[in-house]
């Protein structure tokens, strides 16, 4: 809301009329203190909005670093290596061909 010189004249004008010229700097005085609390108030909710909406941004912001360290710590190479170990680790057991005639144990023919 923009007020133009004459409007703001006028203001002046009605209040000097309704409060007479001795209480002008009262008035003037209490107005500013007025409005400077105003612009305080105005300043605490400014910097409350912005701690608590820079909260969550810093947490999802700290969850995708620590998605991108458990990405970059993963090597699929590691795994592979390990099946590989523990393949080779076991023992061999015998191939037994069923079709074969030869058969090791007690069989009934």
């Amino acid at each position: 809301m923009e007020l133009s010189f004459g409007e703001m004249l006028m203001i002046a004008l009605a209040i000097v009329v309704l409060f007479g010229p001795d209480k002008l700097p009262e008035i003037a005085r209490g107005l500013g203190q007025g409005v400077r609390k105003m612009r305080g108030a105005v300043d605490d909710i400014k910097t409350e909005i912005m701690k608590e909406a820079d909260n969550p941004v810093s947490e999802i912001k700290k969850e995708i670093d620590k998605v991108k360290q458990s990405v970059q710590d993963y090597n699929p190479m590691n795994d592979i290596k390990k099946s590989v170990s523990l393949e080779s680790e076991k023992p061999e057991t015998p191939k037994v061909d069923p079709l074969s005639d030869e058969h090791e144990g007690p069989v009934s023919r």
